[in-house]
């Protein structure tokens, strides 16, 4: 292994990105996504998911391809490509097996393949590595290596950046080890941590968000009883967290492509060992549940009747001042106040339009609506532009009479007319 390897980043999304950027800084980088029309982005200065602003992405020594060949003979190649679930919330490995047989198809002898992903543990040593064999006709552990280095990056997050997390880093030998520990180590200020093997380096990034995922469901179940009880969560929080080890979580939807995800890829593995993993699935269970939940709040809330009410939803992304709606679920509230026969309209000054249509076959507004012409107005994302609507904005949009209903707490301390009617999850 030369001293300064070549690197391959195969996946360019909210992942593969920054990390890419991070490496050609220091090291002879090519990304390479699928996706022509990403790359001819990224190529000419812009990435739609916000990680990366124009000016550093214009003069980073990064090279964009999506042809195989261009990453060929390559020392690294880091795996960074999606981990979902199927319908039936099983892990969906085809990414994954995917970019394996790729990268297997043009890696020589010594390469060193790290994964990203999120899997569950043995996925790297068991599937991946046989991909890669059959595609390169290389052995595993003698022609080829295995490193894992579960990525930890926080969508729109300017704080915990690629370049000050700590990482996790696991080598299928010592050797191997050192190397990522150095290559890793050249980018982060925040450290690498060696774990034993890779398997205990996948199941550390399996729990991290599952962990989250527990959490959020307990303050959700907390959330239903005190909606039952007349009394909001979050002044019981804000109580609550005034004891010095109160854990900090708040209500609310929870989407993405970790939190809702990861949980279902630690329970899979935990059947197979034939342990039923109960607090993983009810937690699941708890989180999934939310979006109907608010929706049967809001439509017992709006005047007259839901039916052929007109609503207005701010927000479809799944978290705030981002364009990603990758498993967003806002979508559950729209799709169960429609049922209802609620006539929805939905704005997002984030998201892109094609692909709310192609994802969910919504149809995102162009502008803001000015009319008092809505019997409810939903804030579904605590967007910038949303958090600081006046009681002026909501007189344009609302007709007297009408429902604020806030599933974020973001207009708790706003003041409402009193010719509107509040609701705050």
């Amino acid at each position: 292994m030369p001293t300064n390897p070549k690197i391959a980043v195969v996946g360019l999304g909210y992942v593969g990105l920054p990390l890419a950027v991070a490496l050609a800084e220091k090291f002879t980088v090519t990304g390479l996504d699928i996706s022509e029309n990403r790359i001819s982005e990224l190529r000419s200065g812009y990435d739609k998911t916000g990680e990366i602003d124009s000016v550093r992405l214009k003069t980073s020594s990064l090279k964009f391809t999506t042809k195989k060949s261009n990453i060929s003979g390559f020392g690294i190649y880091i795996v960074t490509v999606p981990t979902p679930v199927d319908s039936q919330n099983k892990p969906d490995l085809g990414p994954v097996i995917e970019a394996s047989s790729l990268v297997g198809s043009v890696m020589e002898p010594g390469a060193i393949v790290v994964y990203e992903s999120t899997v569950y543990p043995g996925v790297t040593e068991g599937i991946a590595a046989k991909t890669l064999e059959i595609a390169s006709k290389l052995t595993c552990g003698k022609d080829f290596y295995l490193g894992y280095s579960p990525e930890r990056i926080n969508p729109g997050d300017s704080e915990h950046t690629v370049e000050r997390l700590t990482k996790v880093i696991a080598g299928q030998t010592p050797t191997i080890t050192k190397i990522l520990e150095d290559v890793y180590g050249a980018v982060t200020t925040g450290g690498v941590f060696k774990a034993n093997n890779i398997r205990i380096a996948e199941a550390a990034k399996v729990i991290e968000n599952a962990q989250r995922d527990i959490n959020i469901a307990f303050v959700n179940e907390v959330t239903m009883i005190c909606q039952k009880m007349g009394i909001s969560v979050h002044d019981v929080l804000d109580a609550a967290g005034t004891k010095w080890n109160f854990l900090s979580f708040k209500p609310g939807l929870v989407g993405g492509h970790c939190i809702g995800v990861d949980p279902y890829y630690l329970a899979h593995v935990a059947k197979n060992l034939g342990h039923n993993p109960k607090v993983i699935l009810s937690g699941r269970l708890t989180n999934d549940s939310m979006g109907d939940f608010i929706a049967d709040c809001i439509a017992s809330r709006i005047p007259n009747s839901v039916m052929n009410a007109k609503i207005l939803v701010l927000g479809l992304t799944f978290k705030a001042d981002i364009p990603d709606l990758r498993n967003t679920r806002v979508v559950d509230i729209v799709q169960k106040l429609k049922t209802f026969g609620g006539n929805v309209s939905v704005h997002d000054c984030h998201a892109d339009p094609l692909e709310a249509k192609s994802l969910f076959d919504i149809e995102i507004l162009k502008k803001m609506p000015h009319s008092s012409q809505f019997d409810c107005i939903i804030g579904a994302v605590a967007h910038k532009e949303y958090t600081g609507l006046t009681k002026d904005d909501f007189s344009l949009v609302l007709k007297p009479g009408g429902l604020i209903a806030d599933v974020t707490g973001m207009w708790r301390h706003t003041k409402i007319p009193k010719k509107f009617n509040r609701w705050q999850l």
